[in-house]
């Protein structure tokens, strides 16, 4: 439900939006019968967000111009998103594939090379350095033990539920790739999901065919 703030904030845009020209404070409070003030607050804000920009009066004359607005033609990155949707409709069409696993894997491994460089160059510090990598994503790792990393939990679990056997060879891939692109001495060798229903196991082992 749109809220009093809301709606006038939509007012605001709508009258930029059907204005041909930029526009005033004063003459869109006009046009909206409200109190200039009023129109400067919803103004400050849908210029934070990149909907409204402010416009530079062609002809000035003696003392300060007004202020001159307009809308900003593009699609409100604050409206409804539907990720969920999208991740349903890649991963039941990934899994469609011959060989979904190795390709949900490849895919994997192609987004982790591509992650931020960390210091890897020994097995502790790659281990650390995976570790945070997880963490920064959602995976929830707990201090490593020996061979292997535990994560307690799934950023992508509602999907990874369901979709196991494509979801969980991306996030092996996913950790593969890191690794090799630090130049890492250790690697992933297998991904155990679901070791518990709060646990996945990430398994290590020198670096190596993986």
């Amino acid at each position: 439900m749109i809220t009093a703030i809301g709606k006038r904030r939509v007012d605001v845009m709508s009258t930029l939006k059907a204005s041909a020209t930029p526009m005033t404070i004063a003459q869109i409070a006009a046009e909206l019968a409200v109190h200039p003030n009023t129109v400067r607050f919803h103004l400050e804000h849908l210029e934070a967000q990149g909907q409204v920009e402010r416009v530079q009066p062609h002809h000035r004359g003696p003392g300060r111009p007004p202020q001159l607005y307009r809308a900003v033609h593009r699609m409100d990155p604050n409206g409804p998103t539907h990720y969920r949707m999208l991740a349903e409709i890649l991963v039941n069409g990934l899994a469609d594939d011959d060989d979904s696993a190795a390709k949900a894997r490849e895919m994997g491994r192609a987004w982790g090379r591509a992650m931020p460089r960390r210091t890897a160059d020994s097995p502790d510090s790659a281990i650390n350095a995976l570790v945070q990598a997880l963490d920064d994503i959602g995976f929830a790792p707990e201090p490593p033990e020996d061979d292997h990393i535990r994560l307690r939990h799934c950023p992508f679990l509602e999907l990874a539920e369901t979709r196991t056997s494509v979801v969980c060879p991306i996030h092996l891939g996913l950790m593969q790739g890191a690794l090799e692109s630090w130049q890492a001495p250790l690697a992933v060798e297998r991904l155990d999901p679901f070791v518990e229903p709060d646990l996945c196991v990430a398994r290590l082992g020198p670096k190596g065919d993986s």
